[in-house]
């Protein structure tokens, strides 16, 4: 019976009312409902749509940009993680140097901004952005550099101030653009790859001092395994930048903690003794790889924003003032003359440049020079070392030949004649009458060997005649009996 309007609904019971039993009826029992399905709504097939999702909101969903694609995403996330700044000209070298522009790099660029992921930290003078990671960004970053081994610079923070509302801390320093183009220009000659370049890389040194290199640069596919680089704008004194020479000479020096007892000892009492110590022992070994050449880990002072004179007048006192870290030594051998080779193994190598230089002819030309030299070189050929142990290996053995055979020619010329037939003694023979022990059984030293054996025959064959001779029996006279022994109980007649 249905309610009426004053009387209140009573609740449903199912247990007092049977269920149905006619088979074209649903039975009435209840039926319990997937997640994500209210009571009474129709069952879907194909599976939940993200509109089911009540904390998405699809319309906001940030798509891609058409010209974006995934692996430029994270090589500029990874770019930016290393460098900190730069600008889309500096990432479009350091990512994709084969394009012809960096339009490409700004449309990812702006992708990612879209992601929250960079944000623009300033503009140049010369209306050039500068692009920094977001703290999202920066946890990105991570996750593709940390795995490899590969640290990752500070986050650039967001902070403004309070009163006037201007970012802090929003500067892109001439230095620090300097260094990134270094790198950028590196990249784009095809000097080592993006995740090959470190920055702000401490070498502590015995005193606890911590010499800070400005890039790093490990490009063995180039044939630079690893460089470290100073850029200067001409903010130091040409004195400074000796000073940084003699520290990475000293830290070229230094042995692990792990060294030997024996050898530390060694050097303590001796500190000039870790010259003959081989670089596989050394510190340095450690940290960086085999430089494939001569001396210790190479050094290149990158000049920026400065006069050609004023560059010319710091390397002037690099080389002079710094001579006993970059110059090498004449080698220790017993043809001095013969030798033009230098000992380049306790030697720092340091190649010089301008950024200018790597911006207009780019790194892979001859826009280095070494010091000790004249003229500009490509990289690797300022690296090599001509004059060094390869050739000094080959001076060597052709002096030490001709040696031999000057030695062999004098002692020809002394080579006895025999008096005799005139032929020369024989090795043989010249070391029989000139050694003591054998000497006094050498008979006649005026003779040759061959003249020395007939001698001795003969000698032997008289000795052997005269033997005989005393040996044999006498033998009887004719004509004559013996003689008739007596003795004393002979029988008189």
């Amino acid at each position: 019976m249905a309610s009426t309007a004053d009387e209140p609904e009573q609740p449903f019971d199912p247990a007092g009312q049977a269920p149905s039993v006619d088979p074209s009826i649903t039975p009435s029992a209840l039926r319990r409902q997937k997640p994500g399905i209210s009571a009474g709504q129709a069952r879907r097939k194909g599976g939940r749509r993200s509109a089911d999702i009540p904390h998405v909101d699809v319309a906001r969903r940030p798509t891609h940009r058409k010209n974006s694609t995934g692996p430029r995403r994270r090589e500029l996330l990874q770019a930016l993680g290393i460098f900190q700044r730069a600008t889309p000209d500096q990432l479009w070298k350091l990512t994709r140097p084969g394009n012809q522009h960096d339009k490409l790099t700004r449309d990812n660029l702006l992708d990612l901004q879209d992601h929250h992921l960079v944000r623009i930290e300033l503009v140049r003078e010369d209306q050039r952005q500068v692009w920094v990671l977001t703290k999202r960004g920066h946890s990105e970053a991570k996750k593709l550099l940390e795995p490899k081994g590969i640290r990752v610079s500070a986050l650039r923070e967001e902070k403004y101030d309070p009163v006037t509302g201007k970012l802090l801390g929003a500067g892109y320093g001439d230095h620090a653009a300097a260094v990134t183009s270094t790198a950028a220009e590196l990249h784009r000659a095809g000097i080592g790859h993006r995740l090959g370049f470190q920055t702000e890389i401490g070498h502590r040194l015995a005193d606890g001092y911590v010499q800070r290199t400005d890039l790093v640069v490990r490009a063995p596919e180039a044939g630079v395994p690893v460089m470290l680089l100073e850029i200067d704008r001409r903010s130091e004194d040409a004195h400074e930048l000796v000073q940084k020479l003699r520290r990475y000479w000293e830290w070229g020096r230094l042995l692990p903690k792990d060294a030997a007892k024996r050898t530390v000892d060694l050097i303590r009492s001796r500190p000039g003794a870790i010259e003959d110590v081989d670089h596989e022992l050394r510190l340095w070994t450690q940290v960086y790889p085999p430089t494939g050449r001569e001396g210790l880990v190479p050094v290149a002072f990158v000049f920026a924003d400065t006069t050609e004179t004023k560059v010319d007048n710091t390397v002037a006192v690099l080389e002079e003032a710094g001579r006993r870290y970059w110059a090498p030594r004449r080698y220790d051998s017993l043809y001095e003359k013969a030798i033009t080779a230098r000992d380049y193994r306790q030697a720092v190598p340091v190649v010089v440049t301008t950024l200018e230089q790597l911006q207009e002819h780019g790194a892979g030309a001859a826009v280095w020079r070494r010091l000790g030299r004249t003229g500009e070189q490509t990289l690797t050929d300022a690296l090599d070392n001509p004059d060094g142990h390869a050739l000094y290996r080959a001076q060597e053995a052709r002096a030490d030949a001709a040696d031999q055979q000057r030695r062999a020619a004098e002692r020809e010329a002394q080579r006895p004649v025999c008096t005799r037939c005139g032929r020369k003694f024989t090795d043989e023979r010249w070391e029989e009458i000139t050694v003591h022990r054998t000497a006094v059984r050498a008979g006649d030293r005026t003779v040759c060997g061959p003249c020395r054996a007939d001698d001795v025959a003969r000698e032997e064959a008289a000795a052997e005649a005269v033997r005989r001779q005393a040996a044999a029996p006498p033998e009887p006279q004719d004509g004559l009996e013996p003689e008739k022994g007596r003795g004393w109980f002979r029988r008189r007649s």
